[in-house]
């Protein structure tokens, strides 16, 4: 748990304005990932270039699938993953995963604990280790274990206007742009996968070509044509309708702005051809904080075990969880980075959210502690600003309510779990409603903390009882 520190009043908004400065200026966008995608978790982690080559930690990778411990003995790193036993000597091109030898292609490095292999290396090494199918998109760095993928198909319409419909394998929610000719949608989170194809072409002036392109994690899906594009949402998402429209028109059936934001999911126009479109729902935005990261290790877990590790395995899952709840989701960190409580807390006022769950672990007690803000005493209110340090105030009775329901949920699913009031930072920095769930030991004790299965339970729990609050959440002002 972090330490509690005392701050004078300040103003939330300058706070929120310089947080979104510092991400902004750390050019996350254009760092490498590679994309990992599984039944279990969807995620992403970064890639390093060392020597001239692309490298990615194997404990990163491994983390949100399942039980995993590492260290070095005798000028050698092993490491387990769930049953499975490897060992590499650093600056050795090769090493040993279930007692056979395995070719990385390039030397084996250690950095500061981590194991870091090759990208390329990770079709071999990772079927080995999981004992499951593993299909590595290289180029496009991106991992799809298991069967995953979605898929897509298409079909041109001839109209008029013609329309483009997409059909996918799973709901899909891409951010979508447009440009003269062209519109383009981005795929971030799906496991999307090319047809035999990478391009469709159509006898029709209007639309005359698809293509499939992935690069960075990401897959981007452009219709090309002589004429203006939109695209609507239908079928929970496993739909998308690109049609040509005239200058001036918006086509019967067809959103008038049917891009999708992290605030709106996929509009469903299913109604009847020339009635008034349907207004797409609101997704509700759930931040999730996974405590600690970079040079803050957090509690020492195990002789091994950080808990910075834990709750950023944890948010991932949760991650996934609440999507599935129809939630849009903002991970404060998604990777090894250091952010201080201020800057945590002034992202997360910076996006509005409908609820903040920050992540924390701990290696005594048993199931999870579920907190809300113990508040001080109230600061000066200045004009329309609020005091930083009881921002949290008025909306403290929803974050209580939250926090009976995540604790009423994680009980039904057989998790030992209890509401409490601290003074934990920050909480009390949060303009809407907030709530820390620390993940204490499972059944088998410090050991269940860094397991999929368990913190996927857990997850669910949590995820649970977010779902059963969507309506008075999404009431807050």
């Amino acid at each position: 748990m972090p330490p509690s520190t005392s701050h004078t009043a300040r103003n939330i908004l300058v706070t929120a304005l310089a947080v979104v400065a510092f991400f902004a200026s750390t050019g996350a966008s254009d760092e490498k990932r590679v994309a990992v995608y599984s039944a279990v978790a969807s995620y992403s982690v970064a890639v390093a270039d060392r020597a001239g080559r692309e490298y990615i930690s194997l404990l990163e990778i491994l983390e949100p699938l399942g039980r995993i411990s590492a260290h070095s003995e005798g000028g050698r790193w092993k490491m387990r993953f769930n049953e499975s036993d490897c060992e590499f000597i650093p600056g050795r091109p090769r090493g040993k995963i279930r007692g056979r030898d395995v070719d990385l292609g390039a030397p084996f490095l250690l950095e500061n604990t981590r194991g870091m292999v090759p990208l390329g290396a990770l079709g071999t090494v990772l079927p080995r280790l999981l004992g499951n199918a593993v299909s590595y998109r290289e180029p496009a760095r991106r991992l799809l274990i298991g069967d995953v993928a979605t898929r897509v198909t298409a079909q041109l319409e001839g109209g008029p206007p013609p329309r483009l419909v997409l059909s996918f394998s799973a709901p899909v929610n891409p951010t979508i742009s447009t440009e003269p000719g062209k519109l383009h949608m981005l795929f971030t989170r799906e496991p999307l996968v090319p047809p035999g194809n990478t391009a469709w072409s159509f006898d029709n002036p209007a639309i005359a070509q698809a293509t499939f392109s992935e690069g960075n994690g990401t897959v981007d899906l452009t219709v090309a044509g002589k004429a203006p594009l939109m695209a609507s949402f239908s079928d929970g998402g496993r739909t998308i309708t690109v049609a040509a429209i005239a200058s001036g028109s918006v086509p019967a059936g067809m959103q008038a702005n049917p891009v999708p934001d992290m605030a709106t999911g996929p509009a469903d126009n299913s109604q009847a051809p020339g009635t008034a479109p349907a207004v797409p729902l609101r997704r509700l935005v759930v931040v999730v904080d996974p405590s600690h990261g970079g040079a803050e290790r957090g509690a020492a877990l195990s002789d091994t075990l950080a808990e910075k590790t834990v709750t950023l395995g944890f948010a991932r899952l949760l991650r996934h969880e609440l999507e599935r709840q129809g939630f849009a989701v903002v991970l404060l960190r998604d990777g090894d980075e250091t952010l201080s409580l201020d800057q945590r807390a002034g992202a997360a006022n910076a996006t509005h959210p409908a609820l903040y769950i920050a992540l924390h672990a701990a290696s005594e007690g048993a199931g999870a502690r579920v907190y809300t803000a113990l508040l001080p005493v109230a600061g000066q209110d200045r004009g329309t600003f609020r005091a930083w340090n009881t921002a949290q105030a008025s909306a403290l009775p929803n974050s209580q309510a939250a926090a009976a329901a995540v604790v009423a949920e994680m009980q039904k699913h057989q998790i030992p779990a209890r509401a409490y009031a601290a003074s934990l930072q920050p909480l009390n920095h949060l303009l809407a409603p907030a709530l820390a769930v620390e993940l204490a030991p499972g059944p088998n004790g410090v050991a269940d903390l860094p397991s999929a299965n368990y913190q996927q339970k857990a997850a669910a729990a949590v995820a649970d009882g977010v779902a059963a609050m969507r309506d008075r959440l999404g009431g807050q002002p």
